[in-house]
This record gives structure tokens, C-alpha cells and sequence, in this order.
């Protein structure tokens, strides 16, 4: 139970139910999910320690990155994923390879929703963690993609910018497929490079709107 109140808690802060700034009431937590107020207390004690949530007087809030927390976030998601492509390369099975590929496929029909969007790039970053067939990578990696979750908004909601994605997943997978571990490290550097350009141009406009 108590992980169920945290997994519960967790997704819907990664689903955008809650977002950075949002209050957290034990409460309310308990009722809307169908569990007990004490393994809803130690779920938000365990984001708290995990700087999910942060203190604002006597309340809980979702945390927001500032823009050095993000451009370290980056750095480390890009070092890590590059190495997860690269891996990739070497130990997915031709099984694995062909999920990515049918994921870059499908995704086109989500072009024009970013919500969908940025599901579809989860899944799809997700499965090429797990075709690096390395266990300690997947975690650090799961830790990053947790924090990426306290981004108020997609990048994939810049004008342009699914398609572009789109296009630069199809170049990691072919890598992929190629066994081309260089060329699929690459790839995936510069598709985080182009993620975190866009989001800077969007900070930019939101600072000036």
C-alpha cells in the first residue's frame, strides 16, 4: 500500500495532474486515490526526501527546476543516454530493435499533440534504456527521467519541434539496427542537444511574454 500511494502520487505528478508549484494535501490525496492518510504521509515524506516536493511553511509543494537545475539535468541526461544508445547498439535484440522502429512509426500519428507526444517519447527513450541490457544505467536513467518530470511543459509543444524529434529518433534507431554504437551515441547527443536548445527558446519567450 504504501507503494501504491507513492507510484499513485508519482505518476501524477509525471502526468501533469499536479505541476511545479501545486500544493500536495494529505487529505485530499488519501480520498482521491482510495487509500489511508498514512502511506499517503510516507509516500510525500519519500518525495520530499527525494526533492520531488520542497517545503513552503507548513506545506508540501511540487518542485520547479530553476535554469541551472535544468541545464545539469541535461548534461547528465545526455551523458547517460548516449551511453544507454550505445550499449543499445551493441546488445538489443533484433526483437527490441523492431519495437523501437514500429515506436517511431506509430509516434507520427501523434504529430500535433504534444501531450501524446511526450508520452510516446517516454516510452521510446524508456525501451532504449532497457535494450542497453544494463541495469545500473536503467536506474540512474529512471532517477533522470523522474526529475525531468518537474518541467512545467514539453518541449515537444514548440512549433516544429515534434516532427524534427521524430526525425532524429528514426536516425538513433537505424543506428541501432546498424550496430553502429558511435553513430547512435551521436545521434542521441544531438537529440538532447536540440530537446534542451528548444526549451531555452521557450524560457525565452515565456520570460518576455
Amino acid at each position: 500500500m504504501r507503494d501504491d500511494a507513492y507510484s499513485l502520487i508519482l505518476a501524477a505528478i509525471e502526468s501533469g495532474t499536479y505541476r511545479p508549484g501545486d500544493r500536495l494535501v494529505e487529505s485530499e490525496l488519501a480520498e482521491r486515490f482510495g487509500v489511508s492518510r498514512t502511506p499517503v504521509r510516507e509516500a510525500l515524506q519519500r518525495l520530499e526526501t527525494q526533492q520531488m516536493l520542497v517545503r513552503d511553511g507548513r506545506s508540501l509543494i511540487v518542485a520547479s527546476l530553476d535554469h541551472n537545475q535544468l541545464a545539469e539535468l541535461y548534461v547528465v541526461r545526455a551523458e547517460l543516454e548516449a551511453l544507454a544508445a550505445r550499449l543499445a547498439a551493441r546488445h538489443a535484440t533484433p526483437e527490441e530493435v523492431r519495437v523501437l522502429a514500429q515506436m517511431v512509426a506509430e509516434d507520427q500519428k501523434a504529430v500535433g499533440d504534444p501531450e501524446a507526444l511526450a508520452r510516446a517519447n517516454k516510452r521510446f527513450h524508456r525501451q532504449i534504456h532497457l535494450a542497453s541490457h544494463n541495469r545500473y544505467l536503467v536506474q540512474q536513467l529512471d532517477l533522470v527521467h523522474r526529475s525531468m518530470a518537474l518541467m512545467a511543459r514539453t518541449s515537444l509543444a514548440a512549433e516544429g519541434r515534434s516532427e524534427t524529434a521524430l526525425a532524429e529518433h528514426k536516425r538513433i534507431v537505424d543506428a541501432i539496427a546498424a550496430g553502429d554504437g558511435n553513430t547512435a551515441d551521436q545521434a542521441l547527443r544531438q537529440h538532447i542537444s536540440m530537446a534542451w536548445e528548444t526549451r531555452l527558446k521557450l524560457e525565452a519567450q515565456a520570460d518576455h511574454g
